[in-house]
């Protein structure tokens, strides 16, 4: 039953005098907001003495490249992604450092997520414009972020290379610009067949008019990324500094040959311990992908002591981990920290902030923002404490661009690893042939990292 409130109050003179004689009621408020003010809250409100006990030691390690670097764009599920297959290529040709192209993904990512609009825009003619479906197509149909299923679409189709056959371009590496034209012709080529939809024309003129843009989208992406290369040379040194020659190359070869996993193996596995999503059960999420006709996005969703088991157990087997998490929350840049009680907010802002897991998915503080990679554990008595983690930030934030996750904000902001099915039970085996359960476009677990 609805429950009809009294008439709205607004703001009057006397509740605000009511307010200001609360703050001037304590007198250390003042100097902690003169603190505040001149320092900014996260330097008021760290707790030092717990800040200096995330070591950046730990028990397991697994050996890696340097930290890349994916400067102003919001690749990092791919520089995730493909720093979990470095390991595979390091591993094999005996190399101490090595870096794929992430360029060449991010075109073909492009295109495909610019195939995959156009095709919602036409299952979606006879929606409204103002619907909230069609909105929220258009609010953001072009942009950089992406899911690890859709990773694997874009490897099992186009394979990888060395980032030496594709390197950086000026708008890969700042891609605002880039993904505001893109958007904007997307758009556009929306309202074209909306209209021309409405305006009586064929299914046929439709496919036609969306493949004419598809070609000039695929003009734009060249420009701005350049025209990936359908095959290269392999030339390498090994820490030996013995010189090796693959000959020619395509991608898809060079993935075949170099990458050794089968990514069908790997599964995203959640922790959303919300109402509206029992645990042990899988989930898909419409209207979300980039490769039409690829693998769907889908998760396993479970409680956290068994993500937890999971991520562990694949790290003990020295393989890395492909994870996303709200990265924002709780993180000290220059320390390379994550952690909930290294920052002492609620004692500092004489205010309570007590939202639970759920609460902050429901209520939309909190959803997957960043994709990353562990590679390292500390563990007391079997258990972790704190966990390695390789960021795509560069060198220049954290040690070395590496970051330490306390068990407890691993608890609390991390909401996916992507791990080999063969360390689920059988019981968790036997929920990956159910039909998943379909969320809403905008349910907080089909943000994108």
């Amino acid at each position: 039953m609805a429950i009809k409130l009294s008439e709205a109050r607004a703001l009057t003179a006397e509740t605000l005098a009511h307010y200001q004689k609360s703050f001037h009621d304590k007198p250390e408020q003042k100097t902690v907001m003169n603190a505040i003010m001149k320092n900014g809250i996260a330097q008021v409100a760290i707790d030092h003495e717990k800040a200096y006990r995330m070591s950046h030691t730990f028990s397991h390690e697994i050996e890696t490249g340097p930290v890349t670097n994916q400067k102003q764009s919001g690749r990092c599920w791919l520089f995730a992604g493909l720093n979990v297959l470095r390991v595979d290529i390091a591993r094999k040709l005996n190399l101490k450092e090595f870096e794929l192209s992430q360029s060449y993904l991010m075109f073909w990512d492009k295109v495909e997520k610019a195939n995959y609009f156009l095709e919602s825009i036409l299952d979606t003619l006879s929606e409204p414009t103002d619907g909230r479906l069609v909105s929220w197509l258009l609010s953001n149909p072009m942009q950089d972020g992406g899911q690890w299923d859709m990773f694997v679409n874009l490897v099992k189709k186009y394979g990888v290379l060395p980032k030496t056959a594709m390197p950086e371009s000026f708008h890969s590496s700042q891609s605002m610009m880039m993904n505001r034209l893109l958007t904007a012709k997307l758009r556009q080529n929306a309202a074209r067949l909306r209209q021309a939809f409405h305006a009586g024309q064929s299914e046929t003129t439709l496919r036609d008019d969306k493949e004419a843009m598809m070609a000039e989208f695929y003009r734009m992406a060249c420009h701005f990324l350049g025209e990936p290369p359908t095959h290269f040379d392999f030339e390498y040194r090994d820490v030996n500094n013995q010189y090796h020659s693959a000959g020619v190359l395509t991608p898809q070869i060079f993935y075949q040959k170099y990458v050794d996993r089968n990514l069908d193996d790997f599964i995203s596995v959640i922790n959303a311990p919300t109402a509206d999503k029992p645990f042990q059960h899988m989930y898909t999420v419409q209207y979300l992908g980039n490769v039409v006709g690829g693998r769907p996005v889908r998760y396993l969703n479970v409680d956290i002591d068994t993500l937890r088991t999971l991520a562990q157990a694949q790290l003990m087997d020295n393989e890395p981990v492909w994870f996303g998490c709200d990265v924002g929350k709780m993180a000290d840049r220059e320390r390379g920290s994550l952690d909930p009680d290294q920052f002492d907010l609620n004692r500092a802002l004489d205010v309570e902030f007590s939202m639970t897991k759920a609460e902050r998915l429901d209520y939309g503080d909190s959803q997957m923002t960043h994709a990353m990679v562990f590679t390292g554990v500390n563990l007391v008595d079997g258990f972790p404490n704190r966990w390695k983690v390789e960021n795509s930030w560069g060198t220049e934030v954290g040690n070395k661009g590496f970051y330490v996750m306390s068990q407890s904000w691993f608890d609390e902001y991390m909401y996916q690893v992507v791990v080999d099915k063969k360390y689920l039970n059988a019981a968790l085996r036997a929920v990956l042939d159910e039909e998943p359960k379909e969320l809403a476009p905008w349910d907080p677990m089909g943000s994108l990292a």
